[in-house]
């Protein structure tokens, strides 16, 4: 079967009737969901995965970004596909993580999905537009007490939103989330936008968002959440500055179905998963971007996932953040 991978920002019918999953599988295209917008981490991870992964599946991918309510949108349509593996989700920390811990009402939990394996592991870094005034992490702390600072996201409940407030926080800001002003977007490309063009002060989010901004000279780093340095960002670590707990803030990838996938089927993303990851130009491309590409079993990325869920939990408890609505 020839390969086909489309990565491309679109909108895909996905309660169309499925026939079930047989040996032969995969018969047709598979809609492989990114829930936030093109340009962020996810989509930037999503798409850099395709070609291996889809030589791999030996089938036709079609990336398909499904945006809304900080991945929720989404995530649910892969919630409520029919699990014969047509309909797949790249999920995230901010989806899976975080928006769990902070949203009160969100239509699904995680048990929800059967994730087949996490993939990928993000440093967090936080930037500055390059021409800023701002060249230190304690020059944003000062112009944070000023007043007048304001930090984007990828949407509220997202993991920048959570963790801009966490590095505030560690920084001796009492009440980050009075201090700075939140301007929530759709999705990690607009958000690095609003820092380009001005609109917003910095952003805190995953490295391999902002690799390519930081590489050509648009963005300046003010620092790493990782103890060790991330390659590309000549800026300090959470050893560097003394802040061992900023090393939770990490991001991560990884590829889910409905909660009943059938075992074949998850067994064979599982083999898939395993030959794309050891794609050498795949793993040099991911890593020139600070990302760590790991790839974790069903049941370590069940552990690992539900550890984050723990931490972001106490977090929003501590900070105050829940969303109620």
């Amino acid at each position: 079967m020839k390969t086909l991978i489309k990565c491309l920002a679109a909108t895909l019918a996905l309660g169309a009737p499925y026939a079930a999953a047989d040996a032969d599988y995969p018969k047709r295209p598979v809609a492989m969901v990114i829930p936030y917008g093109p340009g962020g981490a996810t989509d930037i991870s999503a798409c850099t995965i395709a070609e291996p992964l889809g030589n791999a599946v030996g089938g036709t991918l079609v990336m398909v970004n499904k945006t809304g309510a900080g991945g929720a949108t989404g995530s649910v349509s892969v919630q409520n596909a029919k699990p014969d593996g047509y309909t797949m989700l790249f999920a995230r920390v901010g989806s899976h993580s975080v928006s769990p811990a902070m949203k009160a009402t969100l239509p699904y939990t995680l048990d929800d999905f059967r994730f087949v394996g996490v993939y990928e592991i993000n440093p967090l870094a936080c930037a500055v537009q390059a021409d800023s005034d701002i060249k230190s992490i304690d020059d944003l702390i000062t112009a944070v007490n000023a007043g007048g600072v304001t930090y984007s996201s990828s949407g509220v409940g997202s993991f920048p939103h959570i963790s801009g407030a966490m590095i505030l926080k560690e920084f001796g800001v009492e009440k980050p989330l009075e201090a700075v002003t939140h301007i929530p977007l759709k999705g990690g490309g607009a958000a690095a936008t609003a820092v380009l063009n001005g609109t917003a002060t910095f952003i805190c989010t995953n490295s391999s968002a902002l690799a390519g901004y930081v590489a050509n000279g648009q963005m300046r780093p003010l620092l790493v959440t990782t103890a060790e340095p991330v390659t590309g960002f000549d800026a300090p670590t959470s050893a560097d500055l003394d802040k061992p707990a900023l090393a939770q803030l990490v991001g991560w990838t990884g590829i889910a179905g409905p909660d009943d996938l059938p075992d074949d089927i998850a067994a064979k993303w599982g083999d898939w998963l395993a030959t794309a990851t050891a794609n050498e130009e795949f793993v040099e491309k991911m890593e020139a971007r600070g990302s760590v590409i790991r790839l974790m079993d069903p049941a370590e990325s069940k552990e690992f996932i539900e550890g984050q869920y723990e931490t972001f939990r106490k977090l929003v408890d501590e900070l105050g953040m829940r969303i109620e609505g």
